[in-house]
């Protein structure tokens, strides 16, 4: 989201000052910290290599699981946010910068250099996410532009965007309904579906272009959904947001959606069963508004936001505050019970399910 929105979240970035402790198995360990730099951008893409993209025109970069972590300014975006970044190795990864002129940065030098993929010079753009689900094909959405979602597509691993049709959109926009640029997460994608979460004065859950309304806060500027995670066996979905200007509030911040499959006594059709997400009614709420949030394996997740960081480890239905200290991104470190945070100050955090 843009504009107001903007000052809004630097309200809340800027107001927490505190860290996480750096010893004990339960805490969240401060792996590099860069004054003045607010990350909401991460990429974990394999079990060594962990990306940050931020203000400022910042880019980290770690090869060897966060031990050491290099910080990079992209030359010529020094000024620029860069709240999105999808990454494929230690070697190539993308950017997307909030804001006109919106941008699109790719590097395959490990961030040496970066060369553009994609502007727009519109005025009123601002791009919230980006998203791969394999290793050619992803999308990058942003706010409104004439009251249809702004969204780009790419099937050549991000080096050409095309914006996706207008009347892909099956579902009307609302007005005030717009996009939370406050962790990247906000789409999600799996080999048939793609979806958004949208916040703001109204706030729901898209798959393929329609919405579906989801009992999550809403009808203020601050209100709604601000991520999504889908759980590894694809068979569930975490929504969380809330209200960021109320960010220890608990009323409403998370709706999880289960997978459910039509029953056919018939084996031989089983691969044409009919399925839908529903409602999960079991789902308990965070401690406090959250920003971003990760499936760890399909009973586990992590939550994080302004106010602290969360695990549930029954699917969602209780939640355990671990931390108060504020992070914006979550990401799962590959094959292992791990997440990398980040947040404010240039922090990126360690933690290991104990």
């Amino acid at each position: 989201m843009k504009k107001g929105f903007i000052a809004l979240f630097a309200i809340l970035i800027f107001g927490q000052n505190s860290f996480a402790q750096n010893s004990g198995n339960n805490s969240i360990k401060i792996l590099t910290q860069k004054k003045g730099v607010s990350i909401r951008g991460m990429a974990v893409p394999n079990i060594n290599t962990i990306w940050a993209s931020g203000s400022k025109g910042s880019i980290a970069l770690s090869v060897n699981g966060g031990t050491d972590f290099e910080w990079m300014q992209v030359q010529g975006y020094e000024t620029r946010d860069f709240r999105s970044i999808h990454a494929w190795n230690e070697k190539e990864a993308i950017i997307v910068a909030v804001a006109a002129p919106a941008v699109i940065l790719k590097t395959k030098d490990g961030g040496k250099s970066w060369y553009k993929v994609y502007e727009n010079a519109d005025t009123l753009m601002f791009l919230d996410a980006i998203h791969f689900k394999d290793a050619s094909n992803g999308l990058v959405v942003g706010d409104p532009i004439a009251n249809t979602i702004f969204l780009l597509s790419s099937n050549d691993n991000g080096e050409h965007w095309n914006q996706v049709p207008s009347n892909y959109f099956k579902t009307t926009l609302e007005k005030g309904e717009a996009f939370f640029a406050s962790s990247g997460s906000n789409i999600a994608q799996l080999s048939k579906e793609d979806f958004l979460v949208s916040g703001g004065m109204r706030s729901r859950l898209w798959i393929n272009g329609s919405a579906m309304d989801i009992p999550i806060i809403q009808g203020g500027k601050s209100t709604g959904a601000n991520s999504m995670a889908i759980s590894p066996n694809g068979n569930r979905i975490m929504i969380v947001g809330g209200d960021f200007m109320k960010d220890t509030s608990r009323i409403q911040n998370a709706v999880g959606l289960k997978l459910m499959v039509e029953p056919n006594s018939d084996q031989k059709w089983q691969s044409k069963r009919k399925s839908s997400w529903v409602i999960d009614k079991t789902i308990g709420y965070p401690n406090g508004y959250r920003s971003g949030v990760e499936y760890i394996t399909n009973s586990i997740l992590i939550a994080c936001g302004t106010s602290g960081v969360d695990i549930s480890k029954n699917k969602g239905e209780s939640w355990d505050l671990i931390s108060t200290e504020s992070f914006h991104v979550v990401r799962k470190q590959p094959n292992t019970n791990a997440v990398f945070l980040a947040g404010s100050g240039g922090r990126i955090g360690y933690y290991s399910i104990p």
